[in-house]
């Protein structure tokens, strides 16, 4: 059965009425509230019809329909249109993001996530930049005497990290700034990935009879980013699901407590970003079991070239999903352009 253009404007409204009423919609209602210039009964076969295609659902004989996750589906990728933001809420965002750049980026992506929650009423969840994606910043050897080297090793993200390589004879202060250099020539604005078999094989020809350092300072490089591969999920505005009355009945309540209080589930709904591109998850969609009630609204952050972690809204399937998407692009469009100043002035 082809979905016409009767049925598509028939579903358009049901989906808006249910966004805003949490109520089942009928065909009643649609005749009354949306000019659409067919009858009541007219607009019940078309209902019936969208039902049978997947699109529509009825909870009881008796009541009007809502929208399945197929309905939403169509909803998002062919029906709905992303506004343009209210002049109060455009001042928000940027009267709240605007002294950002003057914090480190773990304190920059909790202040954004909090401006999510506030605007959208949705709960917001952050994945936080992962080793993959953050690189190497400086590396600096430092002589401490007694045949032991300092190696200090600065990622992206400003987190340092020190360790002691013990050296089999004594160095000069000028040959470890000179190997300073060369490590910083070889790996700064390298990731993990990135530090390959090739660029080990130069650096080890560049650093010919300092074995001992060679050998110690790929390890060091490779942990330091490694230790913050542990991504970090910050969450905010939880209480916002109340504002839902979908989360009335306390089991559903409780089991979308339980899905934000397990962080392992949460970056599972969170997928490594390809792109700052918008990704939509909605219901079945998600794989996780206490997400298939869920919508995840979810985008990329990071630089021009390396996209560093993503930031997502989840609620119920029934959300404004226009207005949110809006909401979001804008937010992380403006985190973007901070974290590239950042960078530029660094």
């Amino acid at each position: 059965m082809e979905i016409d253009a009767r049925k598509i404007k028939i579903l358009w409204a049901i989906i808006n009425d249910y966004i805003s009423t949490a109520e089942p919609v009928g065909s009643r209602t649609i005749a009354k509230r949306y000019q659409l210039g067919v009858s009541p009964a007219t607009i019940r076969n078309e209902m019936a019809d969208l039902e049978e295609m997947g699109y529509l659902e009825q909870l009881h004989t008796s009541s009007g329909r809502k929208p399945s996750d197929k309905g939403y589906r169509l909803y998002v990728d062919k029906l709905m249109q992303i506004p343009e933001l209210s002049s109060a809420e455009e001042c928000v965002i940027k009267n709240k993001m605007l002294d950002l750049a003057l914090y480190e980026l773990d304190k920059i992506i909790r202040e954004t996530s909090s401006i999510l929650s506030e605007l959208t009423k949705l709960t917001c969840i952050v994945k936080s930049p992962s080793a993959k994606k953050c690189y190497l910043k400086s590396i600096q050897l430092i002589n401490i005497g007694d045949n032991n080297v300092l190696s200090v090793v600065i990622a992206d993200n400003n987190i340092i990290k020190n360790n002691i390589i013990k050296l089999n004879k004594p160095i000069s202060t000028d040959t470890l700034t000179k190997l300073s250099n060369i490590l910083n020539k070889r790996l700064s604005n390298l990731t993990i990935e990135e530090i390959n078999l090739e660029v080990i094989n130069r650096l080890k020809n560049d650093l010919i009879g300092y074995d001992d350092i060679f050998n110690a300072i790929i390890p060091i490089v490779y942990e330091s980013l490694k230790s913050i591969d542990n991504t970090e999920i910050y969450m905010e505005g939880t209480t916002n699901m109340f504002n839902y009355p979908e989360y009335n009945d306390i089991e559903k309540a409780k089991e979308f407590l339980s899905l934000l209080d397990n962080k392992d589930k949460l970056r599972g709904l969170l997928e490594e970003p390809k792109n700052i591109n918008i990704s939509i998850k909605i219901g079945e969609e998600n794989f996780i079991t206490d997400a298939k009630q869920c919508t995840i609204i979810s985008a990329g952050y990071g630089l021009e070239n390396r996209l560093l972690g993503s930031i997502g809204l989840i609620g119920p399937t029934r959300i404004p999903y226009s207005k949110v998407i809006s909401i979001l692009l804008r937010t992380v469009n403006t985190l973007n352009d901070i974290l590239n100043k950042m960078y530029d002035d660094v």
